[in-house]
This record gives C-alpha cells, sequence and structure tokens, in this order.
C-alpha cells in the first residue's frame, strides 16, 4: 500500500517540491494562497517541522507539527495534514501522523493536539485509530483586523 512511501522532515525544500506543495494546498484550504516566503518562514522557525511524504521525488502529503514550552510542559500541535486526492485511503496520512507521534515521543511533549472538523469522519476515524482522544472542550477563536 504504502510500501515505497518514505516519510522526510524537511529542513530545505527544492523548486520542485515548493511547486508540488503549491499544487496540494488547495486540496488542505480553499482559502489559502500559497506564500514561498511564509513556507520558507516555517522552516527557519525552530520548533516547526514539516513532514512530508514521498513517492520517489513526489510530494503526495504534508503535515506540520509545532512544538513549544508551556509552564506545564513542552506541547505539540499538528496541523495543515493533507494527502494528494488520488492517493488517499492507502495509508499516507498514517505514515505522516506515525512519523509525527514518533517524534512527539523522541521530543518528551507532554500532549500532541490536533483539530477536525466534524464532517472529516475518516479522518477522525484515522485520529482515533492512532490514540488520539476526542476532548470535551470549547475550541475558540479570534481572528485580529489586519492592519
Amino acid at each position: 500500500m504504502t510500501g515505497d512511501i518514505r516519510i522526510e522532515i524537511a529542513h530545505s525544500l527544492t523548486v520542485d517540491e515548493r511547486r508540488q506543495i503549491e499544487a496540494l494546498l488547495p486540496q488542505l484550504s480553499s482559502t489559502i494562497a500559497f506564500d514561498p516566503d511564509r513556507l520558507q518562514a516555517m522552516l527557519d522557525v525552530p520548533g516547526v517541522e514539516l513532514f512530508l511524504a514521498l513517492d520517489e521525488k513526489e510530494v503526495v502529503g504534508m503535515a506540520t507539527l509545532a512544538t513549544f514550552p508551556l509552564v506545564t510542559g513542552w506541547r505539540g500541535i499538528v496541523e495543515d495534514v493533507v494527502v494528494d486526492h488520488e492517493r488517499r485511503g492507502r495509508g499516507v496520512a498514517r505514515r505522516l501522523l506515525e512519523a509525527i507521534i514518533d517524534e512527539s515521543a523522541r521530543l518528551r511533549l507532554r500532549t500532541l493536539d490536533l483539530t477536525s472538523r466534524p464532517s472529516r469522519a475518516s479522518a477522525i476515524r484515522l485520529y482515533e485509530s492512532l490514540g488520539f482522544e476526542r476532548r470535551e472542550t470549547n475550541a475558540m477563536r479570534f481572528v485580529p483586523r489586519q492592519a
């Protein structure tokens, strides 16, 4: 199923990998525009790791792990999990998340959080099968006005 897929943490990206990430982005969000400067800033920030699922040299999926210290311990958040629509259902997302879980154990994170829209039933089943648990919470968001 995913034998040829390898998972890597990207420390730098080729021009081709950037182009492939740009092509994946609309499958993650239809409202976010690709910004190469933002992508490079993400790669440059300590505590943020971009995990790539690669088939040969083709980026077929990605996910981000952001880690940070709090008074209560080191925490992690998983963001931007996306697999190319032609590769879904083949275990690629599972491989990405397993790599992130392994990294979170290596980093000795106290918790690893992620959120998912309720409509993403198959993704939620995947997360739960990997040990993520639903939490009783009132997730809230504030969107600052742009100056």
